[in-house]
């Protein structure tokens, strides 16, 4: 039975679009940059570092601008989040079952904490792993950050551990891990990507997550 479940956060328990494009936004302005917001909706999921590297930024520009970043995330971009409809009532359940949740995110670990207890979520939560703010724990993929996870909760059996996200890093990360994933597409990943990434199995909502995962995987 799959009664261990990772989940991601961005883009599977909230939405955080709006703080996540508003601190991106106000990063790049300091270099001068303007970015639409569709084309910065690609960068909700990935490490933060990765992504100012694919706007052709050299390693020393990246550390400044993630530090730009962070000076309007912390106090302002972190809080313009949303949980997504259904998420508590799934949470709820699953724990009410007998699973054991933990969340496995790109994030600073630190945001992460701070977000799901603002959003009344982390009284399901058994263990966050997170990004350590230097990004060194997801500058190689999700592998690591989900194996702290896994080992947080003596996790011997990895078949029964399944990694749930919106975004190819969840699911890859699952594979490196040697556990099963599901994709869901209510977050900001496409049935494409999640597919050519490998993902056991596709959700479309919290609801068919919940029906999925309680129903044996």
């Amino acid at each position: 039975m799959k009664d261990l479940i990772l989940f991601d956060l961005d883009g599977t328990l909230t939405d955080p679009k709006e703080g996540i494009i508003n601190s991106y936004r106000y990063a790049l302005a300091a270099f001068g940059i303007q970015e639409e917001d569709t084309s910065l909706t690609r960068f909700i999921g990935p490490p933060l570092r990765e992504s100012f590297a694919a706007l052709g930024f050299s390693p020393g520009e990246t550390e400044k601008a993630v530090a730009v970043y962070r000076e309007y995330f912390s106090t302002e971009g972190i809080f313009q989040n949303a949980v997504y409809p259904g998420v508590p009532k799934m949470l709820e359940t699953l724990r009410g079952a007998g699973f054991t949740l933990c969340v496995a995110t790109n994030k600073a670990e630190v945001y992460a904490q701070t977000i799901l207890e603002h959003y009344n979520l982390s009284q399901y939560i058994a263990y966050t792993s997170g990004d350590s703010l230097d990004g060194t724990l997801a500058s190689g993929g999700k592998k690591e950050i989900i194996r702290r996870a896994l080992e947080a909760v003596s996790a011997a059996d990895l078949t029964r551990a399944v990694m749930a996200g919106d975004r190819k890093h969840d699911i890859l990360g699952a594979k490196e891990s040697g556990i099963a994933s599901v994709g869901v597409l209510y977050g900001y990943g496409s049935r494409e990507e999640l597919e050519a990434a490998g993902a056991d199995r596709i959700a479309g909502s919290p609801e068919e997550l919940t029906a999925l995962l309680l129903g044996g995987f």
